[in-house]
């Protein structure tokens, strides 16, 4: 009977947190876009500092190096990834609405976000990252 609470437990922890991290789709109506936002700006910033680590420790052979490196390029593409979820996990799907009148140009430039954070994740190239920050700013405008 115990393992059954525990796993009982464990399901609805894991389905929780699973509810929360899609900020909810419920509808559930709260929304911080600004917050949003400013996390995606955090996520960039990150982002290039990687960058900037990783081609400084490309030349570099000794383990530590090639640890750190791996390890910059594993966060870089954490901070992408989570600059993309969030542009389809939350904004389009609950902040860009098709009575928009501005719809398809809204649409386009929050996509823009989507395919700028894929392109840092392909290449170390920083101004794939400044990129990314004005697609970033472009859409802030729309969440004041």
């Amino acid at each position: 009977m115990k393992n059954k609470n525990q796993i009982y437990l464990l399901s609805l922890s894991i389905v929780t947190i699973q509810v929360l991290w899609s900020h909810c789709q419920v509808p559930c109506g709260i929304y911080d876009d600004k917050a949003r936002i400013s996390a995606m700006t955090e996520d960039v910033a990150t982002i290039e500092k990687a960058t900037k680590n990783i081609i400084e420790l490309t030349e570099k052979t000794d383990t530590k190096s090639q640890n750190q490196h791996t390890r910059w390029i594993m966060t870089k593409e954490d901070h992408a990834q989570k600059i993309i979820s969030t542009i389809s996990d939350y904004f389009l799907t609950q902040r860009v609405k098709p009575d928009h009148k501005d719809y398809n140009r809204r649409l386009a430039e929050h996509h823009a976000v989507m395919i700028n954070a894929m392109k840092t994740k392909q290449n170390t190239d920083l101004e794939l990252v400044n990129n990314l920050k004005e697609s970033i700013e472009k859409i802030s405008g729309y969440y004041p």
